[in-house]
Protein backbone atom coordinates (compact mmCIF):
# COMPACT_ATOMS: atom_id res chain seq x y z
CA UNK A 1 0.00 0.00 0.00
CA UNK A 2 1.42 3.20 -1.18
CA UNK A 3 0.30 7.28 -1.12
CA UNK A 4 -0.72 6.38 -4.94
CA UNK A 5 -3.04 4.40 -4.02
CA UNK A 6 -4.47 6.17 -1.28
CA UNK A 7 -5.07 9.18 -3.28
CA UNK A 8 -6.42 7.35 -5.90
CA UNK A 9 -8.33 4.06 -4.44
CA UNK A 10 -10.31 3.19 -7.43
CA UNK A 11 -7.83 2.38 -9.71
CA UNK A 12 -7.16 -1.29 -10.63
CA UNK A 13 -3.80 -1.13 -8.83
CA UNK A 14 -5.02 -0.13 -5.85
CA UNK A 15 -7.24 -2.80 -5.63
CA UNK A 16 -4.81 -5.17 -6.24
CA UNK A 17 -2.50 -3.70 -3.44
CA UNK A 18 -5.08 -4.36 -1.10
CA UNK A 19 -6.23 -7.81 -2.38
CA UNK A 20 -2.11 -8.94 -2.33
CA UNK A 21 -1.66 -7.83 1.48
CA UNK A 22 -4.12 -10.15 2.36
CA UNK A 23 -6.63 -7.16 3.76
CA UNK A 24 -9.66 -9.39 5.87
CA UNK A 25 -12.71 -7.34 5.68
CA UNK A 26 -14.30 -9.16 8.79
CA UNK A 27 -11.84 -8.24 10.75
CA UNK A 28 -11.05 -4.71 9.44
CA UNK A 29 -13.84 -3.31 10.91
CA UNK A 30 -14.09 -5.21 13.65
CA UNK A 31 -10.57 -3.91 15.43
CA UNK A 32 -9.77 -0.61 13.35
CA UNK A 33 -11.91 2.13 14.38
CA UNK A 34 -9.80 4.65 12.71
CA UNK A 35 -10.52 3.27 8.93
CA UNK A 36 -14.31 2.52 9.36
CA UNK A 37 -14.64 6.22 11.14
CA UNK A 38 -12.76 7.63 7.87
CA UNK A 39 -15.33 5.38 5.64
CA UNK A 40 -18.12 6.76 7.33
CA UNK A 41 -16.79 10.19 7.19
CA UNK A 42 -16.31 9.79 3.48
CA UNK A 43 -19.92 8.62 2.84
CA UNK A 44 -21.45 11.09 5.38
CA UNK A 45 -19.85 14.17 3.98
CA UNK A 46 -20.85 13.38 0.43
CA UNK A 47 -24.21 13.71 1.84
CA UNK A 48 -23.98 16.67 3.53
CA UNK A 49 -21.08 18.72 1.66
CA UNK A 50 -20.65 16.58 -1.87
CA UNK A 51 -17.19 15.61 -0.96
CA UNK A 52 -15.27 13.33 0.53
CA UNK A 53 -13.69 15.18 3.64
CA UNK A 54 -9.70 15.68 4.19
CA UNK A 55 -7.48 12.67 3.31
CA UNK A 56 -6.18 10.98 6.45
CA UNK A 57 -2.87 11.23 7.59
CA UNK A 58 -2.68 7.84 7.73
CA UNK A 59 -1.95 5.94 3.69
CA UNK A 60 -3.21 2.59 5.01
CA UNK A 61 -6.66 4.12 6.69
CA UNK A 62 -7.05 6.49 3.66
CA UNK A 63 -6.90 3.13 1.18
CA UNK A 64 -8.68 0.93 3.26
CA UNK A 65 -11.19 3.14 4.13
CA UNK A 66 -12.50 3.23 0.32
CA UNK A 67 -13.70 -0.43 0.44
CA UNK A 68 -15.23 0.27 3.75
CA UNK A 69 -16.97 3.28 2.68
CA UNK A 70 -18.41 1.32 -0.26
CA UNK A 71 -19.81 -1.33 2.02
CA UNK A 72 -21.65 1.38 4.44
CA UNK A 73 -22.95 3.31 1.70
CA UNK A 74 -24.50 -0.46 0.33
CA UNK A 75 -25.91 -0.86 3.71
CA UNK A 76 -28.01 2.46 3.91
CA UNK A 77 -31.24 1.72 2.19
CA UNK A 78 -31.34 5.09 -0.04
CA UNK A 79 -30.05 5.70 -4.10
CA UNK A 80 -29.11 9.00 -2.84
CA UNK A 81 -26.25 7.82 -0.61
CA UNK A 82 -24.80 5.77 -3.22
CA UNK A 83 -25.12 8.45 -5.52
CA UNK A 84 -24.14 11.14 -3.73
CA UNK A 85 -21.14 8.95 -2.24
CA UNK A 86 -19.86 8.10 -5.86
CA UNK A 87 -20.19 11.99 -7.14
CA UNK A 88 -18.22 12.64 -4.30
CA UNK A 89 -15.33 9.82 -4.96
CA UNK A 90 -15.08 11.48 -8.87
CA UNK A 91 -15.35 14.83 -7.76
CA UNK A 92 -12.28 14.37 -5.60
CA UNK A 93 -10.57 11.97 -8.10
CA UNK A 94 -10.60 14.66 -11.02
CA UNK A 95 -9.39 17.93 -8.24
CA UNK A 96 -6.39 15.36 -7.59
CA UNK A 97 -5.36 14.28 -11.34
CA UNK A 98 -6.10 18.13 -12.58
CA UNK A 99 -3.26 18.97 -10.03
CA UNK A 100 -1.16 16.10 -10.92
CA UNK A 101 -1.25 17.08 -14.89
CA UNK A 102 -0.52 20.43 -14.43
CA UNK A 103 2.01 20.17 -12.12
CA UNK A 104 3.37 16.32 -12.88
CA UNK A 105 7.41 18.34 -13.04
CA UNK A 106 6.90 19.51 -9.40
CA UNK A 107 5.47 16.13 -7.78
CA UNK A 108 7.96 14.11 -9.34
CA UNK A 109 10.16 15.78 -7.81
CA UNK A 110 9.51 15.48 -4.59
CA UNK A 111 9.06 12.01 -5.06
CA UNK A 112 5.40 12.45 -4.39
CA UNK A 113 2.90 9.80 -6.26
CA UNK A 114 1.41 11.23 -9.70
CA UNK A 115 -1.24 10.45 -12.32
CA UNK A 116 -1.02 11.83 -15.86
CA UNK A 117 -3.77 11.57 -18.12
CA UNK A 118 -2.16 8.71 -20.88
CA UNK A 119 -2.53 6.62 -17.55
CA UNK A 120 -5.70 7.38 -16.96
CA UNK A 121 -6.80 6.67 -20.10
CA UNK A 122 -5.25 3.16 -20.23
CA UNK A 123 -7.45 2.53 -16.33
CA UNK A 124 -10.51 2.97 -18.28
CA UNK A 125 -9.78 1.19 -21.78
CA UNK A 126 -9.55 4.37 -23.87
CA UNK A 127 -6.39 4.85 -25.10
CA UNK A 128 -7.32 4.68 -28.37
CA UNK A 129 -10.39 6.66 -28.15
CA UNK A 130 -9.42 9.50 -27.24
CA UNK A 131 -6.65 11.90 -29.66
CA UNK A 132 -4.81 14.65 -29.56
CA UNK A 133 -5.69 17.46 -32.29
CA UNK A 134 -5.82 21.18 -32.80
CA UNK A 135 -4.53 21.87 -29.26
CA UNK A 136 -7.19 20.21 -27.76
CA UNK A 137 -8.86 16.17 -27.87
CA UNK A 138 -11.24 14.28 -29.86
CA UNK A 139 -12.97 11.27 -28.48
CA UNK A 140 -14.40 8.71 -30.54
CA UNK A 141 -17.95 9.00 -30.62
CA UNK A 142 -18.94 5.61 -28.96
CA UNK A 143 -16.94 6.25 -25.82
CA UNK A 144 -17.97 10.37 -25.77
CA UNK A 145 -21.98 8.87 -25.69
CA UNK A 146 -21.36 6.61 -22.91
CA UNK A 147 -19.88 9.02 -20.81
CA UNK A 148 -21.91 12.46 -21.62
CA UNK A 149 -25.44 10.79 -21.81
CA UNK A 150 -25.63 11.52 -18.42
CA UNK A 151 -24.15 14.83 -18.16
CA UNK A 152 -26.96 17.00 -17.66
CA UNK A 153 -26.06 20.61 -19.62
CA UNK A 154 -27.03 21.21 -23.33
CA UNK A 155 -23.12 21.48 -24.33
CA UNK A 156 -22.99 17.29 -24.15
CA UNK A 157 -25.79 16.38 -26.43
CA UNK A 158 -23.90 15.43 -29.86
CA UNK A 159 -26.08 17.66 -31.78
CA UNK A 160 -23.95 20.54 -29.94
CA UNK A 161 -20.35 19.08 -30.73
CA UNK A 162 -18.31 19.18 -33.87
CA UNK A 163 -18.46 16.18 -35.23
CA UNK A 164 -16.14 14.74 -37.86
CA UNK A 165 -14.97 10.76 -38.92
CA UNK A 166 -16.36 9.33 -36.10
CA UNK A 167 -14.83 11.53 -33.59
CA UNK A 168 -16.34 14.73 -31.57
CA UNK A 169 -13.90 17.44 -31.06
CA UNK A 170 -13.13 18.04 -27.15
CA UNK A 171 -11.18 20.54 -24.56
CA UNK A 172 -8.73 19.47 -22.24
CA UNK A 173 -10.89 20.32 -19.31
CA UNK A 174 -13.75 18.30 -21.15
CA UNK A 175 -12.03 15.76 -21.65
CA UNK A 176 -11.21 15.43 -17.49
CA UNK A 177 -14.60 16.29 -16.88
CA UNK A 178 -15.64 12.55 -19.23
CA UNK A 179 -12.56 11.12 -16.47
CA UNK A 180 -14.88 12.37 -13.97
CA UNK A 181 -17.69 10.71 -15.13
CA UNK A 182 -15.49 7.41 -15.90
CA UNK A 183 -14.23 7.63 -12.40
CA UNK A 184 -17.75 8.19 -10.78
CA UNK A 185 -19.30 5.16 -12.88
CA UNK A 186 -16.37 3.07 -11.60
CA UNK A 187 -17.00 4.02 -7.92
CA UNK A 188 -20.93 3.52 -8.03
CA UNK A 189 -20.89 -0.26 -10.10
CA UNK A 190 -21.99 -2.74 -8.31
CA UNK A 191 -23.57 -1.12 -5.31
CA UNK A 192 -25.32 -1.70 -3.05
CA UNK A 193 -22.33 -5.18 -2.50
CA UNK A 194 -24.22 -8.20 -0.79
CA UNK A 195 -22.71 -7.62 2.87
CA UNK A 196 -21.95 -10.95 5.16
CA UNK A 197 -24.43 -10.34 8.50
CA UNK A 198 -21.11 -10.39 10.16
CA UNK A 199 -20.05 -7.18 8.49
CA UNK A 200 -23.17 -5.61 8.47
CA UNK A 201 -23.43 -5.80 12.45
CA UNK A 202 -19.76 -4.76 13.10
CA UNK A 203 -21.13 -1.24 10.77
CA UNK A 204 -24.49 -0.87 12.48
CA UNK A 205 -23.25 2.54 14.23
CA UNK A 206 -21.43 3.70 11.05
CA UNK A 207 -24.68 2.89 8.98
CA UNK A 208 -27.02 4.54 11.66
CA UNK A 209 -25.05 7.51 12.05
CA UNK A 210 -25.27 7.80 7.87
CA UNK A 211 -29.42 7.01 8.23
CA UNK A 212 -29.61 9.91 10.81
CA UNK A 213 -28.03 12.24 8.58
CA UNK A 214 -30.17 11.40 5.48
CA UNK A 215 -33.14 11.55 7.76
CA UNK A 216 -32.37 15.67 8.88
CA UNK A 217 -30.94 16.37 5.34
CA UNK A 218 -34.63 15.31 4.08
CA UNK A 219 -33.00 14.07 0.53
CA UNK A 220 -35.81 11.57 -0.18
CA UNK A 221 -38.03 14.03 -2.06
CA UNK A 222 -34.94 15.53 -3.83
CA UNK A 223 -33.63 12.40 -5.67
CA UNK A 224 -34.77 8.96 -7.42
CA UNK A 225 -36.84 6.93 -5.39
CA UNK A 226 -38.20 4.49 -7.56
CA UNK A 227 -40.38 1.34 -6.41
CA UNK A 228 -42.10 -0.49 -9.05
CA UNK A 229 -44.73 -2.20 -7.05
CA UNK A 230 -46.09 1.21 -5.38
CA UNK A 231 -46.57 2.80 -8.73
CA UNK A 232 -50.57 3.82 -9.66
CA UNK A 233 -52.00 1.27 -11.65
CA UNK A 234 -51.78 3.10 -14.78
CA UNK A 235 -48.40 3.72 -14.73
CA UNK A 236 -47.97 -0.43 -13.47
CA UNK A 237 -49.63 -1.22 -16.87
CA UNK A 238 -47.72 0.88 -19.11
CA UNK A 239 -44.55 -0.27 -17.47
CA UNK A 240 -45.66 -4.24 -18.29
CA UNK A 241 -46.26 -3.34 -21.42
CA UNK A 242 -43.43 -1.38 -22.27
CA UNK A 243 -41.09 -4.37 -20.55
CA UNK A 244 -43.23 -7.24 -22.47
CA UNK A 245 -42.06 -5.00 -25.78
CA UNK A 246 -45.93 -4.08 -26.37
CA UNK A 247 -45.92 -0.53 -28.78
CA UNK A 248 -47.32 2.02 -27.45
CA UNK A 249 -49.43 4.73 -28.43
CA UNK A 250 -47.67 8.45 -28.29
CA UNK A 251 -49.66 9.50 -25.16
CA UNK A 252 -49.04 6.12 -23.79
CA UNK A 253 -45.49 6.94 -24.04
CA UNK A 254 -45.40 10.15 -22.97
CA UNK A 255 -47.12 8.97 -19.79
CA UNK A 256 -45.25 6.56 -18.77
CA UNK A 257 -41.63 8.52 -19.72
CA UNK A 258 -42.86 11.93 -17.89
CA UNK A 259 -43.99 9.70 -15.02
CA UNK A 260 -40.45 8.05 -14.61
CA UNK A 261 -38.61 11.02 -15.69
CA UNK A 262 -40.65 13.70 -12.69
CA UNK A 263 -39.63 10.12 -10.02
CA UNK A 264 -35.85 10.35 -10.66
CA UNK A 265 -35.21 7.63 -13.64
CA UNK A 266 -32.22 8.50 -15.98
CA UNK A 267 -32.30 8.90 -19.48
CA UNK A 268 -29.97 5.79 -19.50
CA UNK A 269 -32.33 3.50 -17.94
CA UNK A 270 -35.28 4.83 -19.33
CA UNK A 271 -33.90 4.10 -23.13
CA UNK A 272 -32.74 0.39 -21.84
CA UNK A 273 -36.78 -0.07 -20.88
CA UNK A 274 -37.62 0.94 -23.81
CA UNK A 275 -35.16 -1.34 -26.01
CA UNK A 276 -37.40 -4.17 -26.33
CA UNK A 277 -40.20 -2.30 -27.93
CA UNK A 278 -40.70 -2.90 -31.86
CA UNK A 279 -38.96 0.16 -34.08
CA UNK A 280 -36.87 0.54 -31.18
CA UNK A 281 -34.35 3.41 -31.65
CA UNK A 282 -32.09 4.51 -29.28
CA UNK A 283 -31.11 8.02 -30.58
CA UNK A 284 -34.97 9.13 -31.14
CA UNK A 285 -35.85 7.19 -27.54
CA UNK A 286 -32.76 9.53 -26.53
CA UNK A 287 -33.71 12.65 -27.42
CA UNK A 288 -37.79 12.33 -26.91
CA UNK A 289 -36.88 11.43 -22.59
CA UNK A 290 -34.24 14.54 -22.91
CA UNK A 291 -37.26 16.59 -24.36
CA UNK A 292 -39.79 15.63 -21.48
CA UNK A 293 -36.92 16.30 -18.94
CA UNK A 294 -36.15 19.26 -19.96
CA UNK A 295 -32.43 18.66 -20.94
CA UNK A 296 -33.57 19.57 -24.80
CA UNK A 297 -36.53 21.98 -24.07
CA UNK A 298 -36.99 25.38 -22.14
CA UNK A 299 -39.94 22.84 -20.34
CA UNK A 300 -39.65 20.26 -17.47
CA UNK A 301 -42.94 18.16 -18.35
CA UNK A 302 -45.05 16.51 -15.81
CA UNK A 303 -46.71 13.40 -16.51
CA UNK A 304 -50.20 13.46 -17.16
CA UNK A 305 -53.31 14.08 -14.25
CA UNK A 306 -55.69 11.70 -13.40
CA UNK A 307 -58.24 13.34 -15.71
CA UNK A 308 -56.09 13.26 -18.99
CA UNK A 309 -55.13 9.66 -18.38
CA UNK A 310 -59.00 8.37 -17.87
CA UNK A 311 -59.19 10.43 -21.47
CA UNK A 312 -57.10 8.71 -22.89
CA UNK A 313 -58.03 5.57 -21.90
CA UNK A 314 -54.84 4.94 -20.03
CA UNK A 315 -56.50 5.16 -16.77
CA UNK A 316 -56.92 1.02 -15.63
CA UNK A 317 -57.29 -1.02 -12.46
CA UNK A 318 -57.97 1.81 -10.15
CA UNK A 319 -57.90 1.25 -6.84
CA UNK A 320 -59.63 2.82 -3.70
CA UNK A 321 -56.98 5.42 -3.24
CA UNK A 322 -56.90 6.53 -7.24
CA UNK A 323 -60.95 7.77 -6.00
CA UNK A 324 -59.14 10.30 -3.18
CA UNK A 325 -56.32 12.12 -5.37
CA UNK A 326 -55.82 13.48 -8.93
CA UNK A 327 -52.68 12.58 -10.10
CA UNK A 328 -50.38 9.85 -10.57
CA UNK A 329 -47.62 11.49 -8.63
CA UNK A 330 -49.20 12.10 -5.77
CA UNK A 331 -50.88 8.03 -6.03
CA UNK A 332 -47.09 7.19 -5.56
CA UNK A 333 -46.14 9.97 -2.51
CA UNK A 334 -48.87 8.28 -0.39
CA UNK A 335 -47.81 5.33 -1.31
CA UNK A 336 -44.25 6.34 -0.43
CA UNK A 337 -45.06 8.10 2.37
CA UNK A 338 -47.46 5.34 3.48
CA UNK A 339 -43.98 2.48 3.41
CA UNK A 340 -42.08 4.90 4.89
CA UNK A 341 -44.34 6.00 7.85
CA UNK A 342 -45.94 2.84 8.22
CA UNK A 343 -49.61 3.87 8.15
CA UNK A 344 -52.55 4.09 6.66
CA UNK A 345 -54.24 7.83 6.74
CA UNK A 346 -54.04 8.10 3.01
CA UNK A 347 -57.32 9.39 2.06
CA UNK A 348 -56.88 12.47 4.33
CA UNK A 349 -53.65 13.07 3.10
CA UNK A 350 -55.32 13.12 -0.30
CA UNK A 351 -57.85 14.85 0.57
CA UNK A 352 -56.17 17.91 2.36
CA UNK A 353 -53.76 18.03 -0.64
CA UNK A 354 -57.16 19.28 -2.48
Amino acid sequence: MDAYHARYPFLRAARAAVEEAGVDLSELVRTDDAVVDRARERVERALTDREIGPASRSTRVELLSYPVARVIASLVDANIVRQRYAEAEATAARERFQADFADSEEINSVGAPSLDRETLLREFDLESAVRRADGGFEMAVSDYLTYAASLRPSKWRLSTRVLADGWVSITADELDRLLQQAVETRVESGLPLSVPDSIATELTAAVTAIERTLEELDLTREIDTVVPELFPPCMQHLLDRVQSGEHLAHHSRFAITSFLTNIGLQTDEIVELYRTNPGFGEEMTRYQTDHIRGDSSPTEYTAPACATMVAYGDCVNPDDLCDAISHPLSYYEVKLDDEAEDHTDWRERAEAED
